[in-house]
């Protein structure tokens, strides 16, 4: 049994000129006993539950869910480095600068990994062989795709600095990943650990990013991780949290208290912050929740004044919801209508202020939702 106040990180193991660090393995009986985190813990299970119970009175939920894991992508990706902002992410390649798509495509790598998983999770456990199918999506075509896309690392890796020599965190040895990636899985499904899910993914989240098991691509598979984990464990029945928006916001914390764990054997630390995370988290989405609802309820009753436009004008606000960068084109192809009546509806939109032009091409247009969007911003 490891006690939470007593815990050991791990242990400094030589290697040729370096220490790596072989973390302790975690699937065992746990014992919380630390007060603070106990009350912490029931506040955020409280407001999960209550982000949970509200995602599903909403309407049509999976179209606003859709623009949550989109904001997702890009946070995740900007901590690692990519500079595409969430207008981009919704717009086609097309649209994208060159010297931009390389990142913009590392994001809807990472949107299509978290789709692909959310799906997967209906047939598979929440799994290595399912981590692996989400890393091999994520580094498809980019920047890490001669990083042994969805295999575990057969080689050293380290975080931060120019080469191992200076590197300010090194992982374990390559050697020792088939049991400590083993030891991770069947701690994620045992119900011995007397852990709560919160608890539970937590200790996960950092277990997983000490490990390091990929080449590339760790910080987005692991975050990942933690939105897949909750909705395994049936603590979300839609996939509504998304922990990067906190994690981006407070970055060097977010990275120091990884590290402190593994330097002061400090999980007691990473367990607030984590928690702290998902009170705020979960509080951010049901404000946006809320405004979705008034701002749905406001635009359809706007709608209404298009007569015998209504039913395709409905259906145009149902597609905004998932993809709010539109060109006619698209939408003419959404609601399999001639492009000349696709062009008069958006102009309607245009005018009623729910549409607004960002080009002033002749050809090619491109109208934002702003409004929308801007809950997402």
């Amino acid at each position: 049994m490891i006690r939470l106040s007593e815990f050991q990180a791990g242990i400094w193991q030589k290697q040729y000129q370096y220490k790596s660090f072989e973390p302790t393995f975690i699937n065992t009986a746990w014992q919380i006993d630390v007060p603070e985190i106990i009350l912490q813990l029931s506040q955020a299970d409280k407001k999960l539950g209550e982000l949970n119970a509200y995602s599903q009175l909403i309407p049509d939920v999976d179209f606003f869910i859709q623009m949550h894991v989109v904001k997702e992508s890009t946070l995740s990706s900007k901590i690692e480095g990519t500079q595409t902002n969430i207008e981009q992410a919704v717009q086609r390649a097309e649209q994208i600068h060159p010297e931009q798509r390389k990142d913009w495509q590392e994001v809807q790598n990472y949107i299509e990994a978290m789709n692909k998983s959310i799906v997967a999770l209906q047939n598979l456990p929440l799994s290595n062989r399912l981590i692996k199918q989400a890393h091999q999506i994520l580094l498809q075509g980019v920047r890490g795709e001669y990083k042994l896309p969805g295999e575990f690392r057969r080689s050293q890796n380290w975080i931060g600095g120019a080469s191992l020599n200076d590197a300010i965190f090194i992982p374990p040895a390559p050697q020792n990943l088939d049991e400590l990636m083993s030891d991770f899985e069947k701690f994620l499904h045992n119900p011995e650990t007397n852990l709560p899910p919160l608890l539970k993914i937590a200790i996960a989240h950092y277990q997983f990013e000490t490990i390091h098991p990929f080449l590339d691509g760790n910080g987005r598979i692991g975050r990942l991780l933690i939105t897949l984990f909750l909705v395994s464990e049936n603590q979300l029945s839609k996939p509504t949290l998304y922990l990067s928006d906190f994690f981006e916001k407070h970055r060097n914390l977010y990275y120091d208290n990884l590290q402190r764990v593994r330097t002061h054997n400090d999980l007691e630390q990473w367990l607030k912050f984590f928690l702290q995370g998902v009170i705020t988290t979960s509080e951010n989405a049901i404000r946006t929740f809320r405004n979705i609802i008034d701002m749905k309820e406001k635009n359809e009753n706007l709608i209404t004044h298009l007569g015998k436009k209504h039913s395709k004008a409905r259906k145009l606000l149902e597609f905004l919801y998932s993809k709010p960068v539109v060109e006619i084109a698209e939408v003419a192809d959404y609601l399999q209508v001639e492009f000349s009546t696709a062009s008069r509806l958006v102009k309607d939109f245009v005018q009623l202020q729910l549409l607004k032009e960002t080009t002033n091409y002749k050809r090619n247009r491109q109208f934002i939702f702003q409004e929308y969007l801007q809950l997402f911003s």
